[in-house]
């Protein structure tokens, strides 16, 4: 990353940029920086001038406590500010919901458009989010980030025994490191239902997307989005899990904010 900007409280976000045209600003998940994302940057940048960043309290970027996910929507009005004073949005997981929380809040953004945010859309969804705030909050006041992790993997439904070849492979310190944003996401989750009316109040064009060999219930949490806000469009991704091609996703976005 080599620029850097300030959010209102005084925390530095470091962001880059690649490419030329309207401003366009990619949005990690959990347990991801902004190089998470530069695939896709650079599958866009022909078309966009692509923003990639490093959300607070991880990669690049500092941290200033305590959390708060409107802390968060800050630093998107702060990053649009120095890029130009408006800007297209793209979210992936619960990125997603932090994009489309920005839109609610009023920031100036033109287009918003999602890859698969996890809200819960099937029976037990809303206990079982209360049930991962608890242990998390609990693991990782208790410094244990490496639990932490593994709290995060199993909810994503990740299989036990991939999660423990996980622990003993050379990139599980990493993201120990980067475990205690964990609490970041979940935050931006709230309680892991889709917020409808937060939804209902965004009046810019949102597109909510998700691969074909994802999950159904990944589909239904698209589709509530899509039908939830008021101009909201539906797409699925042949062939795509919650990982997306940049090749594939790449083109379905240009023609959503190209239009």
């Amino acid at each position: 990353m080599d620029k850097k900007t300030f959010s209102a409280d005084g925390t530095s976000l470091a962001y880059e940029i690649r490419g030329e045209g309207p401003v366009l600003i990619l949005v990690s998940g959990a347990m991801s920086t902004g190089g998470t994302v530069a695939p896709l940057a650079a599958a866009l940048a022909d078309r966009f001038r692509v923003v990639v960043y490093d959300r607070r309290g991880r990669g690049q970027s500092r941290d200033t406590p305590p959390y708060a996910v409107e802390r968060e929507v800050e630093d998107l009005a702060a990053l649009i500010e120095a890029v130009g004073g408006e800007a297209l949005l793209y979210g992936v997981s619960s990125g997603g919901a932090l994009v489309l929380e920005a839109a609610a809040s009023g920031l100036p953004v033109r287009q918003v458009a999602v890859y698969e945010v996890p809200f819960a859309v099937y029976e037990g969804g809303a206990k079982e989010r209360a049930e991962y705030t608890e242990r998390l909050t609990e693991a990782l006041a208790q410094g244990r980030r490496g639990d932490a992790v593994e709290l995060f993997l199993r909810l994503t439904g990740m299989a036990e025994q991939m999660i423990q070849g996980a622990r003993q492979s050379p990139m599980w310190a990493g993201m120990e490191t980067i475990a205690p944003s964990l609490a970041h996401d979940n935050a931006v989750m709230g309680d892991g239902l889709v917020p409808r009316d937060r939804l209902a109040s965004i009046g810019v064009p949102v597109l909510a997307v998700a691969g074909s060999a994802s999950p159904a219930w990944m589909h239904e949490a698209a589709r509530a989005v899509a039908d939830t806000v008021p101009e909201g469009a539906y797409r699925s991704l042949a062939g795509q899990t919650h990982m997306a091609e940049p090749q594939v996703l790449a083109p379905v976005l240009a023609e959503f904010f190209g239009r």
